[in-house]
């Protein structure tokens, strides 16, 4: 490297940890939510590599059986978009709390800084647990001191122009749609972890 040139700062490593919605489930790979959010990030300056630990099916258990494996990826921010399985199948509310906490607090024990994409719960499962369910999200976040994003398929849910024929996972103009709607939460949990703005244009 020539004197006096300053070193470029390594693009932001930004995890997308989640289940289907996150993994691009049904979807060409490059119409993914992580590949639409990266592509966008960088249309607004960011030097920003997202990564996609999203896997198909995952609930908030399988999300922190897996926590060795997505950090070894050193990420300096991640989106958690856990929890949606949870509510599909009934589970216990309890163990989905306990185990987006202890997700999250990993984070943050590793220095990552934290963005909580909440959910809804569909309304066959009951308004008692709908709305038990629906509490998860924004306690987990206060409780723990993290960026919160009250609904990760805001603008996209329940319209079946913007969702497959299963009516639960977007199409690719749906993924848009939701990547449109977080972006200024993800900007503020990028400046969280990036304060001096090395890594934007």
């Amino acid at each position: 490297m020539l004197p006096g040139v300053p070193a470029q700062a390594d693009p932001l490593r930004l995890l997308a940890f989640g289940d289907s919605l996150t993994a691009g489930y049904n979807l060409p790979q490059d119409a993914a939510f992580p590949v639409q959010l990266e592509a966008a990030l960088r249309d607004r300056g960011h030097d920003v590599t997202v990564l996609n630990a999203g896997v198909s099916g995952d609930t908030t258990a399988g999300g922190r059986s897996r926590l060795d494996w997505v950090l070894a990826e050193t990420p300096d921010a991640v989106i958690v978009a856990l929890g949606a399985n949870d509510g599909l199948r009934g589970l216990d509310l309890a163990q989905t709390r306990e185990n987006l906490t202890a997700i999250v607090r990993r984070f943050k024990s590793q220095e990552v800084q934290v963005l909580v994409a909440g959910m809804l719960a569909p309304p066959n499962l009951g308004r008692e647990y709908g709305e038990a369910f629906n509490a998860v999200f924004p306690e987990v976040a206060e409780r723990t001191g993290v960026l919160f994003y009250p609904f990760f398929l805001e603008g996209v849910a329940a319209d079946p122009a913007l969702n497959q024929a299963d009516g639960m996972h977007p199409t690719a103009e749906g993924v848009a749609v939701m990547v449109e709607n977080i972006l200024p939460s993800v900007e503020e949990l990028l400046r969280k972890a990036d304060p001096c703005g090395c890594s934007s244009d």
